[in-house]
């Protein structure tokens, strides 16, 4: 399975982004996604997540009712709108796939993206 981010890019405060993640295979709707992120010296952490279906979500606090995680299994690929964005948001996200459930810990996730760099200028 691959996976391979784009829509990220440089924003101001307030602004928006959409992410993109799709997967090669026939086997999307297998596994959960989340989208997780990085910033220099920091821990890798998660910032949503999805079921296999779509019917479930979870949003990190800093992030809820700001960004909105979805995704089209028909097209194999999961998304984040992201809105209102501030600066303490830089940073290179990554989505991720797992077989398993949906979970916060980046150690059980099995598929990875390259990385897509998101920087918000105040």
């Amino acid at each position: 399975v691959q996976l391979v981010e784009s829509g990220g890019g440089l924003v101001q405060a307030g602004g928006s982004l959409r992410l993109s993640c799709a997967a090669s295979g026939r086997t999307f709707n297998t596994y959960a996604m989340a989208w997780f992120r990085q910033a220099p010296g920091k821990e890798r952490e998660v910032v949503a997540s999805i079921t296999q279906s779509g019917r479930l979500t979870y949003y990190r606090d800093s992030v809820k009712g700001r960004f909105t995680i979805s995704r089209d299994n028909a097209k194999n690929t999961v998304y984040l709108q992201m809105n209102s964005l501030k600066p303490e948001d830089t940073a290179v996200y990554y989505c991720a796939g797992s077989f398993g459930g949906t979970y916060i810990d980046f150690r059980k996730y099995e598929y990875w993206g390259q990385g897509t760099q998101v920087t918000v200028s105040s």
